[in-house]
């Protein structure tokens, strides 16, 4: 046992870690300083800021920005009651356990055992009192009582147990990166679909008014056929305009009932606990700054997600080169055995042993190097992972950029057109009273108007819709002070930064509004 115990410390200053350490690859492509859709501050080239590790930033509401008291409400209660959110807190919680459940190989396990019991054997003498003979029967009974304990300890020598709680923690790390990533996501597919609800209900005041203004053109028209200065016809094609937008209205109900339904499952109830009632817009669209690309790579919970499991990947190449070293465990078992409690912790009733242990795969027939083969094989699948969801990353956040810049341009000339549409179906109106043009130019003008309309609240919605897949995009919303101040490149000074596009929230007057 002394030899033994002089052992142990050797063994344990002597063990290291097997496989490779693990390094962050880098990306696929170079980080560029700027986005490409991006419009800088006036006078500057680019602007660069040393990255700094922040996905666990908290993102905060940053759906406040919309100024929606209800979307407000509705928002919060993602968190709370989205199942899905559940499964992956719940997927969370259980990749915590199973890395305490791996550390604790690392220690030794003690187990003991106890048993009481009694045994006995049966005799019997012939006493002749009787015809043939008298049996008189006894039993005699042994007590038996033991007790013992057994230490077993594998101790990890070449480190391939630490590298299985490395991979674990990594794991972990990821999960509660995809845990951040659902609720983001959540969280944003409520703002779509509460934008695209309430520009239903701007599309349904559309309707309601247009089938008011074409009730109004059906009279002009009977009233034309009853003085004799058209035909029927007339009336009939402005009845039929009438019914196909009394139709769309119609229709535009069923959609928003299953924008509503959607919005429901969203935070976590039934379709039928949930009513929002028709409101005009009050969705304002903000202009979301970008930051520069070396963040995006901190912030992005998908990222880190990939990042950690390239990491977890690592480990587990530690792991299966394990398999090529021996096994080196230690045991100790002692017992006592008696035929009495009293005696039962004598030193006369132990019997005990010692010792370590040691177990290897001499020939396996290549099986292990086929173990570190996938290993390999499986990280170098995680790090092209990581690699596509950095360029997916900066591809959807050029995309929403672009969206954003792009669409206010197109707002602006939607705007014009309706305007025009809408001066013609007026100035078509008065011709066809005075009976100047056919009513074929009213029903064409009409319809014109009314499609114009239809195109600016659909851009009114795109821009809603990129705004929250810019905030996606670049990882939820942050604070400016919760990163270091830009450097800039080539000795450029940033005499005037880009104010923030966000508002700060209620009472705060500093120069960092949450993003």
């Amino acid at each position: 046992m002394r030899r033994s115990a002089a052992l142990l410390p050797l063994l344990l200053v002597s063990g290291c870690l097997v496989g490779p350490d693990y390094e962050r690859a880098p990306p696929a492509s170079a980080v560029a300083p700027q986005y490409k859709e991006a419009e800088l501050p006036p006078g500057a080239a680019s602007l660069f800021r040393p990255a700094q590790p922040s996905d666990g930033v908290d993102r905060g509401q940053w759906w406040r920005v919309y100024g929606d008291p209800t979307l407000d409400s509705l928002a919060a209660q993602v968190d709370v009651s989205n199942q899905n959110l559940k499964i992956f807190e719940a997927n969370y919680r259980r990749a915590r356990a199973l890395i305490r459940q791996d550390q604790s190989v690392l220690y030794p396990s003690i187990s003991g055992t106890g048993a009481a019991q009694q045994t006995g054997t049966g005799g019997q003498r012939g006493t002749g009192t009787s015809a043939t003979s008298t049996v008189t029967r006894y039993d005699s009974t042994v007590g038996q009582f033991s007790t013992g304990g057994t230490l077993t300890w594998e101790i990890d020598l070449w480190g391939t147990l630490r590298r299985q709680v490395e991979s674990d923690s990594a794991a972990a790390q990821a999960s509660d990166a995809d845990l951040a990533n659902a609720r983001l996501s959540a969280q944003t597919d409520l703002v779509t679909n509460y934008a695209s609800l309430r520009i239903s209900d701007d599309r349904k005041r559309l309707y309601e008014a247009t089938v008011a203004a074409y009730l109004r053109s059906m009279q002009i028209a009977q009233n034309q056929v009853d003085a004799g200065i058209v035909s029927r016809v007339d009336l009939v094609q402005a009845q039929t305009q009438y019914e196909q937008t009394r139709a769309q209205l119609v229709n535009e109900s069923i959609n928003r009932a299953l924008l509503e339904h959607a919005i429901a499952l969203l935070v976590g109830k039934a379709p039928s606990e949930v009513t929002i009632e028709p409101a005009t817009t009050r969705l304002t669209v903000p202009t979301v700054d970008s930051g520069v690309p070396s963040t995006l790579l901190e912030r992005r919970p998908d990222i880190a997600s990939a990042e950690r499991q390239m990491a977890a990947a690592n480990a587990q190449v530690g792991v299966a080169k394990g398999a090529y070293y021996p096994q080196i465990s230690l045991g100790a078992t002692i017992g006592f055995l008696s035929g009495g409690l009293g005696s039962l912790l004598q030193l006369g009733t132990a019997a005990w042993s010692v010792g370590p242990q040691i177990a290897g795969t001499l020939v396996d027939g290549g099986g292990i190097a086929a173990q570190v083969q996938g290993a390999r094989a499986s990280y170098d699948a995680t790090v092209a992972t990581y690699r596509q969801t950095i360029l997916t990353a900066f591809q959807q956040v050029e995309d929403a950029l672009a969206q954003q810049r792009i669409l206010v341009q197109q707002e602006q000339v939607q705007r014009a057109a309706v305007a025009a549409a809408r001066e013609a179906e007026r100035l078509s109106l008065n011709q066809y009273r005075v009976g100047t043009v056919p009513y074929t130019t009213v029903v064409q003008t009409q319809a014109a108007a009314l499609s114009a309309e239809q195109a600016l609240l659909t851009i009114r919605l795109n821009r809603l819709v990129a705004s929250a897949n810019l905030v996606k995009a670049l990882g939820g919303g942050w604070r400016q002070e919760d990163l270091p101040p830009p450097v800039p490149i080539g000795g450029l000074k940033q005499a005037n930064p880009a104010p923030p596009a966000f508002p700060p929230p209620a009472g705060q007057t500093t120069a960092a509004p949450r993003q």
